[in-house]
């Protein structure tokens, strides 16, 4: 039989609190599905077109965390087809899109990470956190018509010292958009570029955390 010398113990103790903080992290998580509207307005030369567009999305955020422990969120899109038309007007392309989700109150940004998406153009997509708000970058182009999925989200956050976590998309309005992107567009004069501003409405609580 084996038998362990006090170095031996430590030297297990220590291993045990190495191991602490990784089974820590590990909390209950909940994945809400949600389709999210958007009001939208193009600026074309033919004037203002407003229009709406829908994406679903998968959120999973665990229910409770301690106050400073750090934990993920996911934001999973799922597949979607760019409009071949709109009021009218053929939809040639999207390019140049940015889709922004604030870093939820209550947390300190540690880092965000993006994987999977499809028929995004290149380069790949990019994400970045500036002033409390997470950009994520699509290139394009993805023609009209085209299917498409934008990447999952993975954003790992420390939890604050009290309080409730609460997810949400960014936006209020056309001049404080959470949602843009460039549409070329066929019209009477030609094809156009119509730079497009979007903002969720409704745009509900996606997610809550209890800080414990």
């Amino acid at each position: 039989m084996a038998s362990f010398t006090r170095s031996g113990a430590r030297l297990l103790t220590a291993a045990a609190c190495a191991v602490a903080p990784v089974i820590a992290f590990a909390q209950p998580a909940v994945a809400e599905s949600f389709s999210h509207n958007f009001e939208c307005s193009g600026d074309s030369p033919l004037g203002a077109q407003e229009f709406s567009y829908q994406q679903d999305s998968e959120v999973t955020a665990p229910t409770s965390v301690a106050a400073g422990e750090q934990f993920e969120i996911v934001i999973d899109p799922a597949v979607n087809t760019i409009p071949s038309e709109v009021n009218g007007y053929g939809v040639e392309q999207v390019e140049n899109m940015d889709l922004k989700l604030p870093v939820p109150d209550n947390t300190t940004h540690v880092s965000s990470e993006l994987s999977g998406g499809s028929n995004l153009g290149s380069p790949a997509p990019t994400i970045e956190v500036s002033d409390g708000v997470a950009t994520l970058h699509v290139e394009g182009p993805i023609a009209g018509g085209a299917e498409f999925e934008l990447p999952t989200v993975t954003a790992t956050l420390q939890a604050g010292d009290s309080g409730v976590i609460e997810t949400q998309l960014y936006g209020t309005s056309y001049s404080d958009p959470g949602l843009t992107f460039d549409a070329d567009v066929s019209t009477v004069f030609g094809t156009v570029d119509v730079p497009t501003s979007c903002y969720p409405d409704p745009n509900p609580v996606l997610t809550t955390t209890e800080i414990s």
